[in-house]
């Protein structure tokens, strides 16, 4: 086919969401190729996903794999774009055929945060009032902070961050938990009333990175994206992605992970959560950076033989059920 590198006038066509983030690390990614490789040109193309048009139903209930993947997918099947960024926390685990995962980049903190109406501001998640109303859309969160929580009362929230913040403010809720990735990238860092530790929400597979998806058939694209990949992130992140791809899990299912490097050795903690946040499996593997997918697969098998694979089974049903 005809070669990226060596075709200087060719333009490569980037797509993305339209979402005000989608957007922010779209043109990040541009940014840092157009900085390796000045003599290309690179074009941003937005779409709008079947999860940007649907804002007032809960995201569990409208389906999971490739809810703000899809359409960009299809671009790049049918030429219309040459490669895609995602929030790599919404790209499913197993690709259309013909498309691979070229590129991960540096992530940035991984963690949950604590956002809050004003009137607790000097509240931590632990000292806020019994009953108090905390927004979230992710089946995760609610899942692990049930667990703990059990004395607040839960409520979805759909929207863009703008939007979320709105509602916040107006009193509709009390506090939001919300990806710290995701507010400082929107410059909403300031919001940050906590970061949720490890030990309160383990974040989602992917969460604080970008994921470059592309067609299989174009190494030379492929090669070029490897400019911009941060490998210990590539590493946590494929750790975690084959943890929840053996485990069947979609994006909206309650399975958290957190991922340590050190010394090339990888730690990778996972848990497995019911809805209600009555039952919790949750375990830890270690080992070679080099063997990153393989851990999370042995995880994943150890975790299912002490009773996640029930609880991710009840919860299939249920979605099912449209419950």
């Amino acid at each position: 086919m005809t070669s990226v590198v060596s075709s200087p006038s060719r333009t490569i066509r980037i797509g993305s969401r339209k979402s005000q983030l989608a957007l922010i690390q779209t043109y990040w990614v541009q940014e840092q190729l157009q900085k390796s490789f000045p003599d290309i040109t690179f074009e941003v193309h937005t779409m709008a996903t079947h999860g940007d048009k649907i804002l007032d139903v809960a995201l569990a209930k409208i389906g999971d794999k490739g809810l703000f993947t899809k359409e960009l997918e299809l671009g790049m099947i049918n030429q219309e774009i040459d490669f895609a960024v995602h929030s790599l926390k919404d790209l499913p685990t197993r690709l259309p055929e013909g498309l691979v995962l070229a590129a991960i980049t540096e992530r940035e903190n991984p963690a949950d945060a604590l956002v809050v109406h004003e009137k607790h501001k000097d509240k931590q998640i632990d000292t806020l009032p019994e009953g108090a109303v905390i927004g979230t859309s992710s089946l995760r969160r609610l899942a692990q902070l049930r667990h703990r929580y059990p004395h607040f009362t839960f409520k979805d929230v759909r929207g863009n961050l703008n939007t979320r913040m709105a509602k916040l403010d107006a009193g509709e809720y009390d506090a939001l938990i919300l990806a710290v990735a995701g507010l400082q990238r929107l410059g909403m860092g300031d919001r940050i009333h906590q970061v949720l530790p490890k030990e309160v929400s383990l974040h989602a597979v992917g969460q604080g990175a970008l994921g470059i998806e592309c067609r299989a058939e174009d190494t030379e694209l492929i090669s070029l994206l490897k400019a911009i990949e941060h490998p210990e992130t590539r590493d946590r992140c494929l750790a975690e992605r084959a943890f929840l791809r053996e485990l069947e899990g979609g994006c909206q299912v309650p399975i958290g992970v957190n991922t340590e490097v050190k010394d090339n050795n990888l730690t990778l903690t996972g848990i497995v959560a019911s809805v209600d946040g009555q039952k919790v499996v949750k375990d830890t593997i270690s080992g070679a950076t080099k063997d990153a997918e393989q851990l999370g697969i042995e995880l994943a098998q150890r975790m299912r033989g002490q009773g996640a694979q029930e609880i991710l089974d009840q919860i299939f049903a249920e979605i099912q059920r449209g419950s």
